[in-house]
């Protein structure tokens, strides 16, 4: 069985973050590991707080991880501080990971924020050059590229922005009222873009955590990049077609939507 690993924070709701990856990966086949960067007190309508590791516990977590069951994909989701930032790539270095995907989670989908500006300027000098690919939405992607997007073709000038500066692939994923659900792939000189059908769901609670990591999930099994995002794409398009409807505010998908068992029932 092939193997992935999530670095992110916890949810305590079990939307988003290491609880979503864990469930992803599994839903995809691999054996999903967790290095968990921070405790959240986080439920659909927001994050009451957030409980820090600290570097030297997160570097015992990875090296446990790496030198027992080694990974075959790397996710990175919610990293909120430099030192966290800078153990990170030091160990992915020192272990020379493979297939790492980083999803650079600035801002929750509830609007809360979830990193520090001091952590912004080590993420982008750390941890992102030594990414395959990058998972930013649109904000986020105004962030990176220090452009305001407000079109598909900001899309196209924004990611060529992001991958030149990085030096990886680069998929930025629309929605927030830019664009039918249509996500765009930077990858190796060429545009590629991904057309989605808009679910009407507004429980999106972890739609980011959820598709990096059905694309490392992917990576890992040996697909390339750009079938990995159309799979993980189509297992996403499918947690949200279910229509889970939990919690107060913007509630979490299904991801197991496609599992049946005899143990389910």
């Amino acid at each position: 069985m092939k193997t992935a690993l999530t670095i992110a924070g916890s949810d305590s709701s079990g939307g988003a973050g290491i609880q979503a990856d864990l469930k992803t990966m599994t839903a995809n086949g691999v054996y999903a590991e967790s290095a968990i960067t921070a405790l959240t007190a986080q439920n659909t309508t927001g994050v009451q707080g957030i409980f820090e590791v600290t570097p030297e516990f997160l570097g015992l977590q990875l090296d446990s991880i790496f030198t027992d069951i080694r990974p075959d994909a790397v996710k990175i989701g919610m990293v909120s501080s430099a030192g966290l930032i800078g153990t990170i790539a030091d160990k992915l270095t020192e272990y020379k990971a493979q297939n790492i995907v980083v999803d650079p989670v600035m801002v929750a989908t509830s609007g809360s924020r979830l990193i520090s500006e001091d952590a912004i300027g080590a993420l982008k000098s750390r941890l992102l050059p030594l990414a395959l690919v990058l998972t930013p939405n649109v904000p986020e992607a105004e962030v990176l590229s220090d452009m305001e997007i407000h079109s598909a073709e900001d899309m196209e000038k924004a990611a060529e922005l992001i991958s030149g500066n990085y030096g990886c692939s680069v998929l930025i994923k629309g929605g927030h009222n830019l664009n039918d659900a249509n996500d765009l792939l930077i990858h190796e000189g060429r545009k590629v873009w991904f057309n989605g059908r808009r679910i009407n769901n507004p429980n999106t609670h972890g739609t980011g955590c959820t598709l990096s990591s059905a694309i490392a999930s992917n990576l890992a099994k040996g697909y390339d990049l750009e079938t990995s995002v159309e799979r993980a794409k189509d297992y996403i398009s499918g947690a949200l077609a279910a229509m889970l409807d939990l919690g107060k505010g913007s509630g979490p998908m299904n991801h197991a939507f496609d599992i049946k068992s005899r143990f389910t029932g």
